[in-house]
């Protein structure tokens, strides 16, 4: 079972950005997807983005047009930042790792709250 370590989050001002970033150690398969997702008040987990390790992303419909992500593939991390931040990005960011066709990988978790 990867342990993957996510740093970042804790309380953030509107209209700043958040940054976080994951890590998973030791070996990971060649053909990966890591990435987001995110669960606010009231709704189901959702993607907020992913890569895999060609460079393909997916974005989840509610942020993408406030999301990077960007992968360091020889330290197995992914960093997320999402600008602007608004009141509704409060919740918990999951890293989250896909290798091959194996079950997928959560982080724990980190609480994000965001301050007007």
């Amino acid at each position: 079972q990867v342990q993957l370590v996510e740093s970042g989050g804790g309380l953030v001002q509107a209209g700043e950005t958040l940054r976080l970033s994951c890590v998973a150690p030791g070996d990971i398969l060649p053909f990966n997807i890591m990435g987001w997702y995110r669960r606010t008040p009231g709704k189901e987990r959702e993607l907020v983005i992913e890569q895999d390790v060609s460079g393909h992303r997916n974005y989840g419909d509610s942020v993408w047009d406030r999301v990077t992500i960007s992968r360091d593939m020889s330290k197995n991390m992914v960093l997320l930042e999402m600008k602007s931040l608004q009141l509704t990005d409060t919740g918990v960011y999951y890293c989250h790792l896909r290798e091959g066709l194996h079950a997928p990988h959560w982080g724990q978790g980190t609480q994000v709250t965001v301050s007007s």
